[in-house]
């Protein structure tokens, strides 16, 4: 069985690609990065989340001399021109804080009326081979973004996207609701047939 790494050590992140990958039979063994210790965190310099998905796969893959796979992701707000983008994580100055990233941004918003508040995650999932051979896929979850927070699940900026054709947030999904729908779901099912192509 050919072994596949993903540059996370998110276990909600690894089960998931796990599920989509066995669904597809594909005979690929997936374990996260911290199933390697020694490997140290790549620094996302890209301006683009293709380029910061492919830097830390290729350095994945370079370290592990195994296929990496590695995902970039984050909210991009029409009427801000596409921002957060790829500084959603770090939006309110602080890496990781949900909190404060959420209430700057709706800070940001709030006197934004209804029909300007469209909004998208987006997320790109790249596999590097170690010879450097490399693909991306991109998913996208298209919504509008709400006054206030709403629901408990999820992370980020989940309390605030109501997806289209829904009338709740992606925080007041399940798990597996958001799993069909999320821009992270279908860049990992698009990266199925890239991984029956390159590990055969």
């Amino acid at each position: 069985m050919k072994r596949l790494v993903l540059a996370t050590r998110n276990a909600g992140k690894i089960a998931e690609l796990r599920a989509i990958l066995e669904a597809a039979d594909l005979g690929v063994e997936l374990v996260g990065a911290d199933a390697y210790p020694d490997v140290p965190d790549v620094k996302e310099t890209g301006v683009t989340f293709a380029e910061n998905a492919l830097l830390k796969a290729h350095a994945l893959a370079k370290a592990t001399g195994l296929p990496a796979v590695a995902d970039d992701s984050g909210l991009c707000v029409d009427v801000l021109g596409g921002a957060p983008g790829i500084f959603s994580a770090r939006w309110s100055g602080t890496h990781g804080d949900d909190r404060a990233n959420l209430d700057l941004l709706l800070a940001q918003l709030s006197d934004i009326a209804d029909d300007h508040r469209g909004a998208h995650f987006a997320c790109a999932a790249a596999l590097a081979l170690p010879d450097g051979t490399e693909r991306v896929v991109e998913g996208r979850l298209e919504g509008t973004l709400r006054y206030a927070p709403s629901g408990s699940g999820g992370f980020g900026y989940d309390p605030i996207l109501q997806p289209l054709g829904d009338s709740r947030t992606c925080a007041e999904l399940t798990p597996a609701e958001k799993n069909a729908i999320s821009h992270r779901g279908k860049a990992f099912r698009g990266l199925v047939p890239v991984v029956r192509e390159l590990l055969g």
